[in-house]
């Protein structure tokens, strides 16, 4: 954060240890999993397991995710985790996409908590 406040007060590019975009795209994963998290549940670690079926890497994320708690003295099956839903974003739009029932019936939700009503005067123009 602080080479990208350095950089702005130098007003040159070259002074950024990263693309702008990339510093960019690295916090907005981050907001999309909370946004993710904030519409999920509870849900025990079989119902997780079954719900990653299909997708190695993220079942294998999960399960060392289970090993780090274990370790921690953190029970899963007593403190259960936050499964959120599955989210699809347009990356041109940067919205989630998909309406209807199932994984893109929360589309709507998520897509309120992209942005928020911003108090004077750090409000952010409709068009920048």
């Amino acid at each position: 954060m602080s080479n990208f406040i350095d950089a702005v007060r130098s007003r040159k590019v070259s002074d950024l240890n990263a693309d702008i975009l990339e510093g960019h795209l690295s916090s907005a994963l981050c907001h999309i999993s909370n946004i993710s998290y904030r519409l999920g549940q509870k849900a025990s670690p079989d119902e997780i397991r079954n719900a990653l079926q299909g997708n190695s890497h993220a079942l294998d994320t999960f399960e060392r995710f289970g090993k780090h708690l274990e370790k921690n003295e953190v029970n899963i099956s007593q403190d259960l985790a936050t499964m959120g839903p599955w989210l699809t974003i347009n990356p041109e739009t940067e919205t989630f996409v998909g309406e209807g029932e199932g994984e893109y019936g929360l589309s709507r939700w998520a897509n309120q908590l992209l942005t928020r009503e911003y108090r004077e005067p750090f409000v952010v123009p409709e068009k920048v």
